[in-house]
């Protein structure tokens, strides 16, 4: 199992970026496909983007057009590029391992605290 950590959240104003970052431990990290999801106020937690741990892209709704998905295998780090970053992406931002099913790409471990983003408009 591996075990993930995100950081780089904070306060950026409206069209502003910010680059996260999930680091992971564990040796399966190379092995592991990643998530990034959102958890915004009153709603659920959504899947924003995601890559294959052979650094493939999976296609995303949310990630479109503004979001940018990448990997260091050896630093053992995913990131996730946010850029024109608007009120409604104020939220909490997590990573997670993911799988594959039949219908769609669902989180396989525990969450973890995540990180915090809010846009000032």
């Amino acid at each position: 199992q591996v075990q993930l950590v995100e950081s780089g959240g904070g306060l950026v104003q409206t069209g502003g970026s910010l680059r996260l970052a999930c680091e992971a431990s564990g040796r399966d990290f190379i092995i592991a496909h990643i998530g990034w999801y959102r958890q915004t106020p009153g709603h659920q937690r959504e899947f924003l983007a995601g890559i294959t741990y052979g650094s493939s892209r999976i296609p995303s709704d949310p990630a479109k057009g503004r979001f940018t998905i990448s990997r260091d295998n050896a630093k053992k780090i995913v990131y996730l590029q946010m850029d024109n970053l608007q009120p409604e992406d104020t939220g909490a931002y997590f990573c997670n391992s993911i799988r594959r099913t039949t219908a769609d790409w669902q989180p396989e471990g525990p969450w973890g605290q995540g990180t915090q983003v809010t846009v000032s408009s």
